[in-house]
């Protein structure tokens, strides 16, 4: 038996509905390499114990694929390592051997150095209102301010709540909450708060949020 895999690759791609029926199309399953579920490895355990003898992995986004041919690679080498007979999986045009990269690395032994921690919301209600395009347009202000991940450490997050704000940003260490952040506020949000060190007044949430609002 010879099953197809639609392994999704962004963290975006958790909250999309597009893939899932794009699979279905295709009569694959889907999996997810971060954020959503399944997870590569729990599909390729399903498989393995429903008898797969060849399982061929096919990386899928709705955003960029670039990292999904060393991560996919990767995790699925990682898998194969721990197996006792397991099937053979193929991703194009090679077969994963159980060679491939660890996981691990010394590049990734210690915790991170950064001046500010940048937390922004991916939760369902903040990405249907363009959390997505927030978050690049704050990459790419980042860029352009030269900030590296020595200044800011920026991770996208499940629901930070309050949702009413959102997309909602969180700047730690200091715990200034931001929202909604749109697009438009991204350069601002960096060149003051990050760069600068002076938080955005008209962008901050705490005494605009009121008691009892969900």
């Amino acid at each position: 038996m010879s099953v197809l895999v639609h392994v999704a690759t962004a963290l975006t791609d958790a909250a999309s509905p597009v893939l899932r029926g794009q699979a279905e199309a295709a009569g694959a399953r889907l999996a997810f390499l971060q954020a959503g579920e399944p997870t590569l490895t729990h599909v390729l355990d399903l498989l393995h114990a429903e008898g797969a003898r060849e399982v061929r992995l096919e990386p899928v986004s709705t955003d960029d694929l670039t990292f999904a041919r060393s991560w996919v690679g990767r995790v699925a080498g990682h898998w194969h390592r721990q197996q006792i007979d397991p099937p053979v999986i193929r991703f194009g045009e090679r077969a994963i051997t159980g060679h491939e990269a660890p996981l691990t690395s010394p590049a990734w032994d210690t915790l991170p150095p950064y001046r500010h921690h940048l937390l922004l919301c991916r939760g369902p209600r903040c990405s249907a209102r363009g959390a997505d395009e927030t978050y690049r347009a704050i990459v790419g202000a980042l860029v352009e301010q030269q900030l590296t991940d020595a200044d800011v450490l920026m991770a996208q997050t499940g629901c930070l709540f309050p949702c009413n704000h959102g997309p909602v940003a969180v700047v730690h260490p200091d715990g200034t909450w931001y929202g909604p952040v749109r697009p438009g506020d991204a350069a601002r949000l960096v060149g003051e708060h990050l760069r600068a060190g002076r938080p955005v007044g008209d962008l901050r949430l705490g005494s605009r949020v009121t008691e009892g609002e969900t």
